[in-house]
């Protein structure tokens, strides 16, 4: 921004012409004016004050004694009359003609456009939001709200002299704080309680008497999980009433107190919530499409139709399915669910469980999803299984919702799925009898009638070509078990041939009739219904539903599966495609496949037995890894430019994906980040471990993400144990340099980072990987610096910057020369942390390395808040915020919120330190660990200390220490000496 003031925004007008030379009027701030862009001299304080008296009377007529009174008071000058008319001529001039009009001895501002003031449009703005409100639309509501308090450009009427503008100035700061009070409360009905919790820390720093203010942020505290932070306000409140004002809180600040010590369930639930910055899905239709030709099963339907039905005025209606693959839960499930919707009229969510997999979904990743359907913002979401479970319930009371939980594992996956709420159901699909389910009502689902499966076949197939044939189609369905997808699949083979008739798919399905004699065994029968499609697919076609099942991940993209194949992406996808329409592969999404999971322990099998040679199983999975980590190195590369990294990796035969830039490269990255894991996962055999762990170490912006960073740890673990089993010494440094930098990053395992930090450099000084022993010497030197460990941390990264110059790897060097900075900082040599910090800044810089010059920038910050140069180090650390926040790099966006924090207590400026300090903690929910958090507590309870916030200071220290004295940390002396009684006052 150039730092000039700032031109409102107007309402488009009709013509050009107009829009070029239109008034504009800005009151909410310094009084300006325009013709189109071009500011409009209106003169001194009182003449400026005289177009505001004029503006703010909307047309109406003020006459010349009103307007002395408005400028003087009760002490006019003797001229006072003859200045007013001096004025009002001057800004006639000024203006266009006939907008300011002399009428019965005063004046008048007439026939402005509209949008011309901006006053007014916030007026428009506001009534807008108030009637979206009564609709229900609070998403729309609080976006005019935003749009209506952005007019506001400082104090109102600032530098206006005049008893008329000092009461307007309070009426309309007065305004500001109702339309800013409506749009919070809309924050919290739609479940942004931890976005909300900072900036209601600011305001009631600003405005601590507002009782209204103190009420919202106790809500939004409460709200997220900290109930003795949102009692403590209600303290630090009374207490400050009683001292300013003599008085007690209001009756509505008592009664949320009360209903806070009783955790009352009503204030756990936002009466409309909804996704951060979109419209809210208050009503979530998630049920996959039910099925055209669904057929029989008259009985069920109707059995848990009436079910369903009974939810109303019941705690919750749940039914479960049980049956081998392929018996049609998931079908029939849908069907019921489709035909019960209208008692559901609150929306339907449906997941599928992946309980026959060998990694079935975790019900607290469901609930998140859940959730988020549900209209909570993911900051709203809570970390644990059980706190998930719990605000879920509370979200679905008062709801009539069905849930449709499909291919379930067992009844302990399923509980924290359930409603629990009055008016809600439950439907569960599953491999196995959920007898352990309490209150469920159990349905064993069997394999259709004849007479069912003839239909079934016959709606698929066509009546004229059945009945002509009538005896090979009950052949047909009797030789598939009268299992529904083995009939679904037969009968679409026939279907899509018209050439055959039914006696010659009979014919060929009694030609097979040995490998069917197992249909009576169990899941067996899956497998031999399977064996009718694959038979009758081309041999590419067989080849590429064989190869691609090899792989571990949910789905596989278009790129990834031409890499398996070893086939241009053209043929890959024609392929794919083929067998999407044989039902044996289905689209996940565009560009995206995946197997039911039966169909993928089938394809297996058929590798195992007809893959020839037997060899290129193995080598379509290396060719799959192959793709993953020559396209994660290019995503390195390009958010690394001149890192050494790639060129110490292991070499790859095919080649990955290229982006053009790195937005690109990095939504490659997350959105396929658990496919390459569980490619990685996979690859944890000797023959292909090497490339398997530098494939993790180029992904390493996974291991802070959050999302993914519990599954990129257990991948390291699982590699370190191949490594140790292998022998494979230079494997195994690297698992442990990564174990050491993802315990580094969780901010709450330091002592086992320590032992893998040294255990790294020991391993790679004998293997002589030079780059793994300067990157593990500079973890190292970290986790010692967290530890207070001075000495150590500096010795490791005085280490790690020798040895990343002699390997000549800058961007090494830069890291460890900021790291140094930070050593000499903590001890006292603050201008040669400083220097250290420009050093390692300015290699960034040369290098055009943005996202590590953000590292080097939030170093330099440290230092120069320390050396009293706040000016220059809030530019260092706003602009490195800039960056991590553009790269999704969370956890470091988070701790530049914090440094933010400690500026500003140094800069007194506590209320803005608080309101930083409470959105670091937002930021780092479910990253960057405790002892982080611990820290931020402890400045976050500084903060309110200066602003008079002691009660919950208080409770801030005593939620750090405890964090601190869990880990051992040595931070937990210095919180013990700001819970003593002095320190508190």
């Amino acid at each position: 921004m150039d730092g000039g003031p700032r031109v409102p925004e107007q309402r488009r007008p009709e013509s050009g012409s107009e829009e070029s030379t239109a008034l504009r009027f800005s009151v909410l701030g310094p009084v300006r004016a325009w013709r189109g862009p071009v500011s409009l001299n209106t003169g001194s304080p009182q003449q400026r004050a005289l177009l505001a008296a004029l503006l703010l009377r909307e047309g109406r007529t003020a006459t010349a004694g009103e307007l002395i009174d408005a400028l003087w008071g009760d002490d006019p000058p003797s001229q006072a009359l003859a200045a007013v008319r001096t004025y009002a001529s001057r800004l006639r001039k000024a203006l266009d003609a006939g907008v300011l009009v002399s009428e019965s001895g005063g004046y008048a501002v007439r026939g402005l456009p509209e949008g011309a003031l901006d006053v007014a449009e916030v007026h428009d703005l506001a009534n807008e939001a108030e009637k979206a409100k009564s609709t229900g639309d609070l998403c729309h509501a609080r976006d005019l709200l935003g749009r209506a308090l952005a007019l506001w450009d400082g104090e109102p009427l600032a530098g206006l002299p005049g008893p008329y503008a000092e009461a307007q100035r309070v009426r309309l700061e007065e305004w500001r704080l109702q339309l800013l009070e409506s749009r919070l409360d809309m924050d919290l009905e739609q479940g942004c309680h931890a976005e909300a919790v900072s900036e209601l820390t600011a305001l009631t720093a600003a405005h601590p008497l507002r009782e209204r203010l103190r009420e919202l942020l106790m809500l939004a505290l409460y709200r997220s999980g900290r109930q003795a932070e949102a009692l403590a306000v209600y303290a630090d409140t009374r207490r400050l009433l009683a001292d300013e004002l003599g008085v007690d809180p209001r009756p509505g600040l008592r009664e949320l107190q009360n209903r806070i010590l009783q955790a009352d369930p009503g204030l756990a639930e936002p009466s409309a919530p909804a996704a951060e910055s979109v419209p809210a899905p208050l009503r979530p239709h998630q049920l996959p499409a039910t099925v055209p030709d669904f057929t029989g099963r008259v009985s069920f339907v109707s059995e848990l139709s009436e079910v369903l039905a009974s939810a109303e005025g019941r705690v919750m209606a749940v039914s479960a399915l049980a049956g081998i693959g392929g018996v049609g839960k998931t079908t029939l499930a849908v069907h019921v669910a489709h035909q019960a919707r209208s008692t559901f009229p609150d929306g339907q969510l449906y997941v599928d469980l992946q309980g026959a997999g060998s990694r079935a979904a975790e019900p607290e990743t469901v609930l998140g999803a859940f959730l988020r359907a549900l209209g909570t913002a993911d900051s709203a979401i809570p970390d644990s299984l059980e706190e998930r479970s719990a605000l879920y319930r509370s979200v679905l009371d008062g709801r009539r919702v069905l849930v449709l939980l499909d291919n379930a594992r067992d009844a302990a996956q399923v509980r924290p799925l359930l409603p629990g709420t009055e008016g809600c159901a439950a439907l569960v699909t599953s491999r196995v009898r959920m007898v352990d389910l309490a209150g469920a009502h159990l349905v064993d689902l069997d394999v259709m009638s004849p007479e069912e499966a003839l239909q079934l076949f016959t709606r698929i197939v066509g009546a004229e070509r059945v009945a002509a044939e009538r005896e090979s189609a009950l052949d047909v369905v009797a030789a598939c078990g009268f299992l529904p997808l083995a009939i679904r699949i037969a009968a679409s083979r026939l279907a899509a041939r018209r050439t055959w008739t039914v006696s010659v798919l009979a014919a060929k399905l009694a030609d097979e009739r040995r490998r069917l004699d197992e249909l009576q065994a169990g899941d067996l029968a899956v497998k031999a219904t399977f064996e009718l499609g694959y038979g009758q697919l081309e041999p590419a076609q067989a080849r590429a539903f064989r190869l691609l099942g090899l792989a571990d991940g949910p789905d596989i993209s278009l790129a990834a599966a031409a890499a398996m194949l070893n086939l241009p992406v053209e043929e890959t996808e024609d392929l794919l495609e083929s067998l999407v329409d044989t039902s044996l592969v289905e689209s996940a999404a565009p560009g995206r496949y995946r197997y039911h999971d039966l169909v993928r322990l089938y394809a297996r099998a058929c590798a195992e037995r007809d893959e020839s040679p037997p060899s290129e199983t193995a080598a379509a999975l290396s060719r799959l890894l192959d793709f993953y980590l020559a396209t994660v190195s290019g995503v390195y590369l390009i958010e690394r430019p001149g890192d050494r990294l790639v060129d110490h990796l292991e070499h790859t035969e095919h080649p990955g994906l290229v982006f053009s830039d790195r937005h690109t490269a990095q939504d490659w990255l997350y959105a396929e980040a658990v496919s390459l894991l569980a490619c990685v996962r996979q690859a944890a055999r000797p023959e292909t471990l090497r490339r398997a762990v530098d494939t993790l170490w180029a992904a390493c912006d996974l291991a802070e993400s959050g999302t993914n960073s519990k599954e990129y740890e257990a991948v390291v673990e699982r590699l370190r144990e191949v490594a140790q089993e292998a022998g494979d010494s230079r494997s195994e440094a690297r698992t442990f340099m990564a174990l050491a930098f993802v315990h580094h990053v969780s901010g709450s395992r330091f002592d086992a980072a320590v032992q893998e930090g040294e255990r790294a450099i020991e391993l790679a000084e004998a293997e002589g990987d030079a780059l793994t022993s300067c990157w593990s010497s500079n973890i190292s030197g970290a986790v010692a610096m967290y530890q207070s460990r001075l000495a150590d941390a500096e010795q490791h990264f005085t280490r790690a910057l020798e040895s990343f110059r002699v390997v000549g790897d800058r961007t090494g060097e830069a890291s460890a020369l900021c790291n140094l900075s930070r050593t000499h900082l903590a001890t006292g040599r603050t201008e040669s942390a400083v220097a250290l910090a420009r050093q390692g800044t300015a290699l960034y810089d040369d290098m055009e390395h943005d996202l590590r010059g953000a590292n080097g920038r939030y170093a330099l910050g440290l230092a120069l808040t320390r050396s009293g140069k706040l000016a220059e180090a809030t530019e260092c650390l706003q602009e490195a915020l800039r960056v991590f926040r553009d790269r999704r790099q969370r956890l470091w966006e988070g701790m530049t919120v914090f440094r933010l924090a400690e500026l500003d207590l140094t800069a007194r400026r506590p209320a803005q330190a608080a309101a930083n300090a409470e959105m670091a903690l937002t930021l780092l929910r479910g990253v960057g660990g405790d002892w982080r958090q611990g820290n931020v507590l402890t400045v976050l309870g500084r903060a309110l200390t200066g602003i008079g916030q002691l009660d919950r200071a208080q409770v801030c220290w005593r939620e750090a220490l405890d964090i601190f004295e869990t880990l051992g940390a040595p931070e937990a002396q210095e919180v013990r000496g700001l819970l003593t009684p002095s320190a508190a006052v």
